[in-house]
């Protein structure tokens, strides 16, 4: 994994190239430079290993996406707050297959450090109110039901959100 920090200095030297190529009359290369220091920025903001662990996930190969979140070394030290967030949103998913505590305690973390996209964050409160009506806390469930509903606003986990509310009936 890259370090912040030298990304933050490949963005700087790639982009004091291009304004050199740009007075040095090679608007070609300096347009390149400026594209490939558009990229280290984007590498920044959001990290690599995350994005191929979402990758491995659209494929359901939960092996693979705990691999590249394995490559992780310190998620405190190394990811930005939402990346954070996102890491424990992948371990959230990949641990609701065999561990329920564990997934719990991924799943707060993720909604603790914040997710980037409202349909995620709505996402990861609605499995955390799965996991939390399979312990029978049915007042908690009820709550972040109701949150992850407000939070959903392209209709996206309706029928879940619908599903999930009948079972809570039931308790």
């Amino acid at each position: 994994m890259i370090p912040k920090s030298f990304k933050l200095v490949l963005v700087i030297i790639s982009f004091i190239y291009s304004i050199y190529q740009f007075m040095e009359s090679y608007t070609g290369n300096g347009i390149f430079c400026l594209l490939l220091s558009g990229i280290f920025i984007l590498l920044y903001f959001k990290n690599e290993f995350i994005f191929m662990a979402f990758l491995r996930l659209r494929k359901q190969d939960f092996q693979g996406t705990l691999k590249w979140l394995n490559r992780i070394s310190n998620p405190k030290k190394n990811l930005v707050k939402k990346q954070q967030g996102y890491f424990y949103y992948l371990h959230g998913i990949i641990s609701s297959q065999t561990n329920l505590t564990e997934a719990e305690k991924h799943f707060k973390k993720a909604i603790e450090y914040g997710l980037s996209m409202s349909t995620d964050l709505a996402m990861a409160k609605m499995s955390l109110a799965g996991i939390l009506m399979q312990k029978r806390r049915k007042r908690e469930a009820v709550n972040l039901l109701s949150e992850a509903k407000k939070l959903d606003k392209h209709g996206m986990l309706n029928q879940q959100i619908k599903m999930l509310q009948q079972q809570l009936k039931k308790i």
